[in-house]
């Protein structure tokens, strides 16, 4: 893959992918470089992907990859007592968005990967690498825990 290429494709991605580790990873600074980190990877091994059709979904598992090796990294580290809260953005439905991020990740990717970022079953699982039954079924059990999570706050779904 040519560097032009990559850069436009990777450049069409750059909302998706920092939307993709706003629910893998709490802290702004360790999505960004988990971002730059996944780009500069597959800048690396763009040789080794066979079927550039599959640029997408290829770019999305690294930058997973790299989520849960930043995620591992934090483990070791203490958190600070009585950090701010994020300032939320204009328009967020925070109580959703805190019910997603309560999910445990085997739900909270499917749902981020399939209802945020608008990819299909067959291309979730694909990123996921588990069969398409199980990406339905994710799905299905986490709108069951975010309408428990969201009625218990009195939200009508």
């Amino acid at each position: 893959m040519e560097k032009s290429e990559f850069t436009r494709r990777v450049t069409g991605m750059r909302e998706r992918l920092y939307r993709l580790t706003c629910g893998m990873l709490p802290e702004p600074q360790d999505r960004m470089d988990a971002v730059q980190e996944a780009v500069l990877r597959a800048w690396a091994k763009r040789d080794g992907l066979r079927n550039e059709a599959h640029f997408e979904t290829w770019l999305t598992r690294i930058l997973i990859n790299e989520c849960h090796n930043i995620q591992r990294a934090r483990r070791r580290v203490v958190a600070l007592e009585g950090a701010p809260e994020p300032a939320g953005r204009e328009g967020v439905d925070v109580p959703l968005r805190d019910a997603v991020l309560a999910l445990d990740e085997k739900l909270r990717l499917p749902v981020i990967l399939y209802y945020m970022d608008g990819y299909g079953v067959a291309e979730v699982a694909c990123i996921l690498r588990v069969p398409e039954g199980t990406v339905k079924s994710r799905l299905r059990r986490a709108r069951g825990e975010l309408k428990d999570m969201l009625s218990e706050e009195g939200r009508a779904l």
